[in-house]
């Protein structure tokens, strides 16, 4: 098989177009007819914007017959050997045993992915989920963004599909793939309904509306091979001995096991308030915070493309930031979401956070992103484990306050000039809007956060100016607060995966070892993989 990198396609030409170009150019580049060629696949598609012209790139892994007749000197062009692709080691040959059953708290993205390769293999795991099923919880968000009624239980950030079912659903992550974990979460996706691009996509996405239909989709393999779900269970005790975990507790229900997934998500307060309880080994981790910032997509589409950008058949634009501050706190951009909308993510009473999210089409017309500021241990007060938490709160309370319980906007010359005198921030933009799910109102934000943290943000959003015009415009929009980056604690947990605890294993974002959607679906399948070894070892 050969690999050839480097195939560039103009962005003037439309993608539908695209597949018989790149045939003409495989057989161009190995100097073949076209009967010669058994298959080709995509192994990755990105753009190229970085020069006048616009151009798709992308990574061809071609098979063809009679390969060794051909000598290729390009240096685009190599040969390789097939790739075996992930397999999961471990498969039951026999019927597990009801005591044996490993138990998944939590179905967001990591517990989902980790009951899902338990099931496929045999282990018919018993999931714990706090929240509703994702349809019943749509409609329990819905009602929230339309009338300000919370449902602590079935929110943003609880129910199935975790906080990332209200997102983008990006699923680009910089975590290494030595193991295929990345590839195999892709295709998992892409069996249960999402489109074949995002196997090849630099940047892949699924989109809210569509992420929620794949979730329903892989929860019902996971029962149609043995798994076991309940809902609106959450887990509020542990059966803990000197040999380790013996059972979990929800409620009037109890549940014998020697094996927990503990996949809680990073808005598990009173969880992490457990097991602080029980002595649980933990520790207080950096995060960061700051505010939702909104621009037309339209200025972040000419930075990318040029301003004729309308000419090309390009996917909306987005973009990376991130600036080191005079007083070395980073401010960066997250969890950038081009024509979405910024969401009230809210889910404890008195409390509000914001996130970002965007549908399948992206076209709302208005980008968003979090640009946050490095906040660490010396900026909370007290020595409790859970300090971050009790920050992330505070703010929380603050933004909430502003506008009792609706987001809290502001225009960014208004927020910049009570901050610091010697802005060079300019209207140059038209005023427009907010993009919001849920009621807004403007405020004074700089209020929320400590001026510190402000400071920082500003310095951040003017160097962000001197990279995408207009990106620090007067008439830019903020909304706040952005406070659930990542988790506040790490839960320890060994090169086995477990915590000091014998077979409770801290998993995803919400134990402090993922950032999104694709990272925490692999650190699933990891301690799926963790469980089953232990499982089959004392079988």
């Amino acid at each position: 098989m050969f690999r050839i990198n480097q195939i560039k396609i103009s962005a003037e030409i439309p993608v539908d177009d695209h597949s018989n170009i790149l045939t003409e150019k495989i057989c161009k580049l190995l100097n073949i007819d076209f009967g010669r060629i058994v298959s080709y696949d995509i192994v990755k598609r990105s753009i190229d914007a970085r020069k006048k012209e616009v151009n798709y790139v992308y990574c061809i892994d071609v098979r063809v017959r009679n390969e060794k007749a051909l000598h290729i000197k390009n240096k685009d062009i190599m040969h390789i050997d097939p790739e075996k692709g992930y397999f999961f080691p471990y498969t039951l040959k026999s019927d597990i045993p009801d005591e044996k059953r490993p138990v998944v708290i939590g179905l967001g993205p990591a517990g989902l992915f980790c009951a899902y390769m338990l099931a496929k293999a045999g282990f018919r795991p018993i999931v714990l989920e706090r929240g509703k099923r994702i349809e019943d919880r749509q409609k329990d968000v819905e009602r929230f963004w339309e009338t300000g009624i919370l449902d602590t239980g079935s929110n943003v950030q609880f129910g199935e599909g975790g906080a990332g079912a209200f997102s983008d659903g990006k699923l680009n992550t910089v975590v290494k793939d030595k193991n295929g974990r990345n590839k195999q979460v892709l295709k998992i996706f892409v069996e249960h309904g999402a489109d074949k691009d995002i196997l090849y996509d630099n940047k892949p996405h699924i989109g809210t509306d569509r992420l929620t239909k794949i979730v329903s989709s892989i929860r019902n393999s996971i029962t149609a091979m043995g798994g076991e779900i309940h809902y609106e269970c959450k887990a509020d005790g542990f059966d803990i001995s000197p040999l380790g975990i013996r059972g979990v507790s929800a409620g009037k229900m109890s549940f014998n096991t020697e094996h927990v997934a503990l996949a809680v998500g990073h808005s598990a307060r009173d969880t992490f308030e457990l097991l602080k309880d029980l002595n649980i080994p933990m520790q207080p981790k950096a995060f960061a915070v700051g505010f939702r910032v909104m621009h037309p997509q339209s200025v972040i589409d000419s930075n990318q493309y040029g301003e004729d950008y309308d000419r090309l058949d390009v996917p909306v634009a987005s973009y990376k930031l991130t600036h080191t501050c005079e007083c070395e706190r980073g401010v960066y951009s997250f969890c950038m979401c081009p024509g979405g909308h910024v969401v009230n993510a809210s889910s404890e009473e008195g409390r509000l956070a914001v996130n970002g999210m965007s549908y399948h089409a992206r076209d709302s017309k208005t980008a968003n992103s979090a640009i946050v500021v490095q906040v660490t241990e010396a900026d909370f007060e007290g020595d409790d484990v859970l300090r971050g938490m009790h920050f992330q709160r505070k703010l929380e309370k603050n933004a909430y306050d502003l506008a009792n319980g609706k987001i809290p906007v502001q225009r960014y010359g208004d927020f910049a000039k009570s901050v610091v005198s010697n802005t060079a921030t300019k209207k140059e933009l038209p005023e427009f809007e907010p993009v919001c799910k849920g009621d807004y109102e403007y405020c004074e934000l700089n209020g929320i956060m400590p001026q510190v943290l402000n400071e920082c943000f500003v310095e951040g959003m003017e160097a962000f100016g001197r990279k995408i015009r207009h990106f620090n415009d007067a008439n830019v929009i903020m909304a706040g607060i952005e406070s659930r980056t990542s988790s506040p604690v790490r839960i320890i947990r060994d090169e086995e995966g477990s915590s000091k605890v014998k077979g409770l294993y801290p998993c995803g974002e919400g134990a402090g070892y993922a950032g999104g959607i694709t990272s925490a679906a692999m650190d699933g399948i990891y301690i799926a993989e963790m469980i089953a070894a232990d499982i089959i070892k004392d079988m």
